[in-house]
């Protein structure tokens, strides 16, 4: 292990060959992107205004006009830095979407410096090397590179790196799409927080393309109680009562349910799987599915969160002291729906799951305030798939991987995505990072991202927006 510098880094990956191309032009620009983004703490007790002005910067630096540079947002402490790279205007402009923010991260949890980009064994370690602040780096390289190339697309390309994404409040997308539209009107956007390339022991499998991700749901479960000494217990516990709700929740599976992008998933994933996965991938998309094949493939919580709505408990608190009957007992079930749901239909089914008028169910929305009701529109559907966004990550896919299949797929988890799919801006979640299957560390111990895979990324975005900007 040892403390990364600019100097050995580059040197460390001057000598690394990548499988189909050579390390590009601007790896040492977008490792030392990276090294910046990864050394500055973006939780959110920090917010991110330091990260979006070293950003800005940067662009300034590469030659970027002020007026094209700007930081934006209702908190000075979360900024947001929104840029644009212009272009003939022929066609309307690409959305490139990133946050700046990172969970959490104890130095005493991990074996190197959370907040300080180490590069060991072949991998860089820090907060933020999965998630996401590779896919920033990336962005922000590629817009340098071109800037510095005079290139002059068919469209303006535009990238906003935003706050709270990960939690906590003033959500940079929200807040851009609410309040400077004009800043970020495209007619589609590129979401790095997902997708990618996915390998089994260092093989790369397949290219993913998210089209479509879950509706993200926090609902509060509550009971009350008169309580009373602890030596006198009694049968109608808040705890007990609130546990027997919760068990029920447990024990509850939401019904099977594909969509067009999911379809489309085990399509492509059952040409590559074989033998009984295989089978039971083309048994569930026939009409009626096999319900044994469902069952199967639910074994895997990966595959089962694909198949339908999941919910589970996540918080617990009850009582006020040791030696007292709880009068309160409070959960929060965070469900993860499926697209075309809204979530007051999941909070009418918990409220029949739990089948108890003395459980209360709210729901919370992402500031903490709880609602006695869900919201009842329906979220985005899966993006329709476009040849002209897919076929040119085909065609890197074929150029970078030797012929790697690219696949739709839905992020089971939620994104910045969620905001712009229900603005009308149809979002797509790719990378060109890859990531082997048994090796995701997004927001864990020890987080870290292979050399030579950010190395393929920054290539892969730098090409691929000069393919969507040329006519």
């Amino acid at each position: 292990m040892r403390p990364l510098s600019v100097f050995l880094l580059g040197f460390a990956l001057a000598g690394a060959a990548l499988a189909a191309a050579q390390v590009p032009a601007n790896a040492p620009l977008a490792e030392q992107i990276l090294q910046q983004l990864i050394n500055i703490n973006s939780t959110d007790a920090m917010g991110t205004t330091v990260a979006a002005t070293a950003m800005r910067q940067r662009l300034l630096d590469a030659g970027f006009a002020p007026v094209d540079v700007v930081l934006v947002g209702a908190n000075p402490k979360k900024q947001n830095m929104v840029a644009r790279l212009r272009g003939s205007g022929q066609r309307q402009p690409i959305l490139l979407i990133g946050h700046l923010d990172v969970v959490e991260a104890r130095r005493v949890d991990w074996t190197t410096d959370p907040f300080h980009l180490v590069i060991k064994d072949g991998y860089f370690y820090g907060r933020g090397t999965q998630d996401m602040k590779d896919g920033d780096a990336n962005f922000m390289a590629a817009l340098i590179r071109l800037k510095r190339e005079g290139y002059h697309g068919d469209r303006d390309i535009i990238l906003a790196l935003t706050a709270a994404e990960e939690g906590g409040t003033d959500n940079g997308v929200d807040w851009l799409v609410h309040n400077r539209r004009d800043l970020i009107n495209a007619a589609f956007v590129l979401n790095a927080d997902g997708g990618g390339v996915t390998s089994i022991n260092g093989k790369p499998m397949f290219l993913a393309v998210d089209a479509s991700e879950k509706l993200y749901a926090d609902f509060q479960l509550s009971t009350t109680n008169p309580g009373g000494h602890s030596s006198l217990p009694v049968p109608d516990n808040a705890i007990y009562h609130l546990a027997n709700a919760l068990h029920r929740v447990q024990q509850f599976q939401f019904p099977f349910e594909l969509n067009s992008v999911t379809r489309g998933f085990f399509t492509a994933r059952a040409k590559l799987e074989s033998g009984r996965r295989a089978a039971d991938e083309r048994a569930i998309l026939a009409t009626p599915p096999d319900s044994a094949a469902i069952a199967r493939l639910s074994k895997d919580p990966e595959l089962n969160a694909t198949m339908r709505t999941t919910c589970v408990a996540t918080r617990l608190s009850a009582g006020d002291a040791n030696n007292a009957l709880p009068q309160n007992a409070e959960a929060i079930v965070n469900c993860r729906i499926l697209p075309g749901h809204p979530a007051l239909d999941i909070q009418k089914q918990l409220e029949a799951i739990v089948a108890d008028p003395k459980i209360k169910i709210r729901y919370m929305r992402d500031d903490g305030q709880m609602f006695d009701q869900a919201p009842g529109g329906a979220p985005a559907r899966p993006v329709e798939l476009s040849p002209d966004v897919m076929g040119p990550i085909s065609q890197l896919a074929k150029q970078l991987w030797s012929g790697l299949p690219v696949i739709p797929d839905m992020a089971t988890g939620a994104s910045d995505g969620k905001y712009t799919n229900a603005a009308g801006l149809p979002t797509y979640a790719v990378s060109g990072v890859q990531i082997d299957e048994n090796d995701v560390r997004a927001q864990g111990r020890d987080e870290r991202l292979g050399v030579a895979s950010f190395d393929r990324g920054t290539e892969f975005q730098y090409r691929l927006l000069r393919l969507l900007t040329q006519m």
